[in-house]
């Protein structure tokens, strides 16, 4: 039923002013619109919802991951604009902070303004 919809990822944020400049000026995201619940932005393939809300309760695990093509590249463009990589004791992780999964897809985690963790993925 809903295979053929668009899906829009939700996030939540209590400090909007930081989500917009970390959304759009440190990943890259298009600016969209801010239209008094939430800030929009587009990606690729998708819009993101960044839902202004009293109080941010991050999951203990991703929320959003974004596919890319050279992890590394990601992950270094990334740390030249402050991003800190989170380092995790049961994982294997490089210098960089990027993990290899057995099948060789590679998954780098940090969080937003919010504590929300996002991921980047190079998959096989």
């Amino acid at each position: 039923m809903l295979a053929s919809a668009a899906v829009t990822p939700l996030i939540g944020t209590m400090k909007p002013d930081a989500a917009k400049a970390f959304y759009q000026d440190i990943l890259g995201l298009k600016f969209i619109a801010d239209d008094t619940f939430a800030l929009i932005f587009e990606g690729k393939n998708a819009r993101v919802r960044v839902s202004k809300v009293p109080t941010v309760a991050p999951a203990q695990y991703a929320v959003l991951a974004f596919t890319v093509d050279d992890i590394e590249k990601v992950v270094d463009g990334l740390t030249a604009k402050g991003v800190m990589f989170a380092r995790y004791p049961f994982f294997v992780q490089d210098a960089k902070g990027i993990w290899s999964a057995p099948d060789g897809t590679k998954v780098a985690w940090f969080h937003d303004p919010d504590l929300n963790l996002l991921s980047v993925v190079q998959h096989v």
